[in-house]
């Protein structure tokens, strides 16, 4: 069957059960645009590139499956760097198509040319520039392999113009072939078995579950682990839902923002367990004061981690779901679970007074804030409370970058896994809202709720455009401080309350006229007696996506917090507290 490139490359995507793109056309990619009109995929046109590669972020966070964008050359590719870029730092799956110049073009500066490849190396697990159409479904087969196996992440095909318009004999590979591509998913069963004896060793162990647990489906095996073993865990800012929050055993976030119990738990830990996660600079504070009497287990399916920032007793490259359940398989040979009470003890009995002192960490330092201030500003805690009460359990939750990103996972009540999805590592300002409408696309059943701010909010927000163009009813809560917040912060604690260039204005947009301008329906809560009733009237909206300009506490400050390149031990607790650390 003869088909053009474009053809191929659509039937390529048709045959790894792509359902959906987001998108938007440009010249060189002009070809592949016609024989999307016959296909069975949905694709959904962005405003601005960049949406395109949030919102295939979104859809990828909550399912798995590798989001996919498709945009043109030159300009189009560089404005989804920023995705790209995004995705790779929070390993997350996406397939992203560039346009690009005619083959005997490419080199001389012609018309929207830029060198893709090039750009984009640093910031995709692998990329390819295809130069023949007979090629097409081989790279988008290897591409959709890379991208979902070993380490998720983002890949890239920048197409040029010429090739997808060439002709091609229809064929699709039936298998992948990538000889030096080979990752391991079982970890060393030495390892594992040195492992399970510093488990069984440890008094005061702590779980250090990041991303990874998502990432490989895991959250089963953590949950089996904690069962038999009783050790507490944390779960960072990327693994957020991993392990339920109403679990006895579960201590919150670790980090810079994380829970006072979290953060002293792996400070005075004897035993590490480090699951998925790279031991970033934003949980462990000054390195060289990080857990510093603990033992470590590390658990990655990326080998480049193990040893990258902390020397571990115990690396382990594998699949966190494979190496789970073979280590769980070898402590059960060991140790009795937690639920039998067989001699001479079960482990939750040995682990007592270490749950003992962590009980007394959270009670005496349990996240707060001042539910009834003097001057009745509307407190921004208060609003993700009241969203959380009023939706249900499985409500995906969307977060930009900043205050209203840390409150959001502080105050919600994560206890279900894939219902957060925010950015981590790059921390990109103007996530939220194209992500929330890809996890809405991916998940049309659930409710979807945004918590950005402000400053984030005026970046992508014209992506509301296509939610309400497409029918994607997403739900936008605004914590409207007029500030750049987070660096508002920073600036009153660490720079003489020198507030350099934050201010935003509160009033400037109007973003209920500009909600409305954007065929979104759009209300203002300016004290904390309107909040539950707008949130109830948002709730039952269903028809068009909803944006809610919540007037908050403009001096509001998010805590706990470890300064940067501070040792954990000088964690600042909220002043209610009174005198706090480690």
């Amino acid at each position: 069957m003869q088909l053009t490139g474009a053809q191929a490359l659509i039937k390529s995507l048709e045959a790894q059960g792509v359902e959906v793109m987001f998108g938007l056309p440009g010249g060189a990619i002009l070809p592949v645009y016609d024989p999307i009109i016959d296909s069975s995929i949905r694709h959904i046109l962005v405003r601005h590139e960049q949406g395109a590669g949030h919102a295939a972020e979104g859809y990828a966070q909550v399912t798995g499956r590798p989001g996919v964008a498709m945009v043109t050359s030159g300009p189009g590719a560089t404005n989804i760097v920023t995705a790209l870029c995004n995705a790779y730092m929070d390993s997350t799956p996406l397939v992203v198509i560039t346009g690009q110049v005619a083959t005997k073009a490419i080199g001389t500066d012609a018309f929207q040319e830029c060198d893709t490849t090039g750009i984009t190396m640093s910031t995709t697990k692998h990329n390819w520039l295809v130069s023949k159409a007979e090629d097409i479904p081989r790279v988008i087969s290897e591409a959709f392999y890379v991208a979902t196996t070993g380490r998720p992440g983002p890949v890239l095909v920048d197409l040029p113009k010429d090739v997808s318009s060439s002709m091609m004999e229809w064929y699709w590979p039936e298998k992948v072939d990538l000889p030096g591509y080979r990752p391991a998913t079982e970890g060393d069963p030495a390892l594992i078995r040195e492992a399970a004896r510093l488990v069984s060793e440890a008094s005061r162990p702590v779980i250090y579950a990041g991303g990874g647990v998502l990432k490989a489906r895991a959250t089963a095996e953590l949950a089996e682990l904690v069962e038999m073993t009783g050790i507490p865990v944390t779960t960072t800012l990327m693994a957020r839902g991993c392990f339920p929050d109403d679990h006895p055993r579960c201590l919150g976030m670790p980090g810079m923002h994380g829970t006072y119990a979290a953060v002293t738990a792996i400070q005075r830990s004897d035993l590490l367990i480090a699951i998925g996660s790279r031991f970033d600079d934003r949980v462990t504070g000054k390195v060289s004061a990080f857990a510093p009497n603990a033992k470590v287990i590390h658990i990655d399916i990326d080998p480049a981690e193990l040893g990258k920032v902390r020397r571990a007793e115990a690396p382990i490259a594998g699949d966190c779901k494979v190496v789970l359940s073979q280590l769980i398989s070898a402590l059960g040979e060991i140790l009795p679970r937690a639920s039998e009470p067989r001699e001479p003890e079960a482990p939750s009995s040995r682990l007592g007074p270490w749950h003992s002192e962590i009980d007394e960490w959270r009670a005496r330092y349990p996240l707060t804030y001042d539910r009834e201030p003097p001057d009745g500003a509307l407190k921004p805690q208060y609003v993700v409370e009241c969203i959380r009460s009023t939706v249900p359990d499985d409500t995906i939750l969307v977060a930009g970058v900043g205050q209203h990103q840390m409150w959001a996972s502080q105050y919600w009540r994560f206890n279900k896994p894939y219902t957060w999805v925010n950015s981590g590592g790059l921390g990109t300002m103007g996530f939220a809202v194209p992500a929330a409408i890809g996890a809405k696309v991916a998940k049309p059943e659930a409710m979807v709720w945004a918590i950005d701010g402000d400053g984030c909010f005026q970046m992508t927000a014209q992506e509301l455009i296509t939610a309400a163009s497409e029918g994607i009813p997403v739900k936008i809560a605004i914590l409207n401080n007029a500030y750049l917040g987070m660096v508002r912060q920073w600036q009153e604690m660490f720079y003489a309350e020198r507030y350099s260039e934050v201010y935003l204005s509160p009033d400037l947009p109007d973003y209920v006229l500009w909600a409305e301008a954007m065929g979104c329906t759009g209300f203002r809560v300016e004290t904390s007696e309107e909040v539950p009733s707008v949130i109830e009237k948002a709730n039952q909206i269903d028809d068009r996506p909803v944006v809610i300009d919540f007037r908050t506490d403009v001096f509001e400050k998010v805590y706990p917090m470890v300064p940067a390149g501070a040792s954990n031990d000088d964690i600042i607790v909220d002043p209610a507290h009174g005198e706090g650390g480690a």
